[in-house]
C-alpha cells in the first residue's frame, strides 16, 4: 500500500516540550542520518547536539528515535537515537525479523560506521533486549549499559498481561488505519492516561504517516500478532546478561507490569555489576511517562551528577 510521508519537522513541538519540562528554550542541533548496512537495508538515526555522542539510545517496539526527545532535551548532551529496523525512518524487512539478535547486529554496524565509543548504551523494551545482546556481542563499544523496563522473560510475562497492563504497547496489536492523526492521538491518550498531552501529540506525529486515500497509519511495520507470541522466546538472552562486563543499570516503571519481582531477582543474580532503580508512577515507557526522573537517573549513572539534567 503506497503512503505519503507527510513528516513533521524533526523539531515539531520541541519548544513546547521544553516549556513543559521547565527548560529555557534554545533550539538544539538535531540531524537525521541514514546508514547502509550489510543486508542492503538503511538504518536511520537522530544526532542531538554537537560533539561525539555520549550515548546511543534504542527505543521500544512500535516507537522510534523521537521517543527520547524529552530526555535528550533534559540531558543536553550529544546523543544518537537510532530507529530500529522496521521503525521510524529505517527500512522495513520482508521477513518481519525485528527481534533483538538481528537488531543488535545491524546497530553494531551503524555504530562502527559512526566511529564512536559512547559512554553508554541505553535501551527500552525491545530496544532494551537489543541492548542486552549488543552489549554482550560487542562489549568494547560501551562503558556502561542501561536497560529500561524489560528482561529476557518479557514475552513470557506479556502472555499473562491484560491490554490495560500493556499500556501503549497494545497499539501494536490494534488498528493499523485511522481516519486522522487526531484519532491516533486519542487512541494513544486512552492507553497513557498519566502522560502529558504535548508529549503524546509529539510522539504520535513523529510515529505516523498518511496513506494515499487520506487515512493514517503507524510509522512502523506490523510486528508479529498476539497469536504468534508464544512462538517468540527471548530467554536465551539471559546468558547475554551474564556476559556483559561493564556496569549496568536496570530502570523499572513503578506502575508497569512488564518486569515481575522474580524476573528482577533473576537479573540481579545474573548481572556482574548492577544498579536497580524504580521510577514511581511510570508505566512501561519511562522516557515518555517520567522523562525528568529518567534523565536524572541517567545523569547520575553515566555522568555521576544530576546537576546538569534537572530543570
Amino acid at each position: 500500500m503506497a503512503t505519503s510521508d507527510h513528516s513533521a519537522s524533526e523539531s515539531y513541538l520541541l519548544k513546547e516540550t521544553a516549556e513543559f519540562l521547565g527548560l529555557p528554550w534554545s533550539e538544539p542541533t538535531l540531524i537525521r542520518e541514514f546508514w547502509q548496512v550489510s543486508d542492503g537495508s538503511s538504518i536511520s538515526s537522530l544526532r542531538w547536539f554537537d560533539g561525539e555522542p555520549d550515548m546511543v539510545m534504542l527505543h521500544g517496539g512500535g516507537q522510534n528515535a523521537h521517543t527520547w526527545d524529552a530526555v535528550a532535551l533534559l540531558l543536553g548532551k550529544p546523543i544518537v537515537a537510532i530507529d530500529l529496523p522496521g521503525h521510524g525512518h529505517s527500512n522495513w524487512r520482508e521477513d518481519k525479523e525485528y527481534w533483538p539478535i538481528m537488531n543488535a547486529e545491524r546497530i553494531a554496524e551503524v555504530i562502527d560506521q559512526m566511529g564512536i565509543k559512547p559512554k553508554a548504551l541505553v535501551g527500552m523494551s525491545l530496544g532494551g533486549l537489543t541492548t542486552i545482546h549488543l552489549a554482550a556481542l560487542r562489549p568494547e563499544l560501551f562503558e556502561s549499559v542501561v536497560v529500561i523496563d524489560v528482561t529476557p522473560s518479557q514475552m513470557e510475562q506479556m502472555q499473562k498481561m491484560s491490554q490495560e497492563e500493556r499500556g501503549t504497547t497494545a497499539l501494536t496489536q490494534g488498528p493499523t488505519r485511522f481516519a486522522s492523526r487526531e484519532e491516533m492521538i486519542e487512541a494513544t491518550a486512552l492507553l497513557a492516561p498519566g502522560r502529558d498531552r504535548v508529549l503524546i501529540e509529539r510522539g504520535v506525529v513523529h510515529n505516523s504517516r498518511q496513506f494515499e486515500d487520506g487515512q493514517w497509519g503507524w510509522r512502523y511495520d506490523s510486528l508479529r500478532s498476539s497469536e504468534d507470541e508464544q512462538a517468540v522466546d527471548f530467554n536465551d538472552l539471559w546468558s547475554d546478561v551474564e556476559l556483559i562486563p561493564v556496569p549496568m543499570m536496570l530502570v523499572l516503571g513503578g506502575a508497569s507490569a512488564f518486569v515481575t519481582a522474580e524476573h528482577r531477582q533473576d537479573f540481579q543474580a545474573r548481572a556482574k555489576d548492577l544498579r536497580v532503580e524504580v521510577v514511581e508512577g511510570s508505566g512501561h515507557s519511562v522516557q515518555s511517562d517520567r522523562p525528568v526522573q529518567l534523565a536524572a537517573l541517567l545523569g547520575a549513572f553515566i555522568y555521576a551528577t544530576t546537576d546538569e539534567v534537572l530543570p
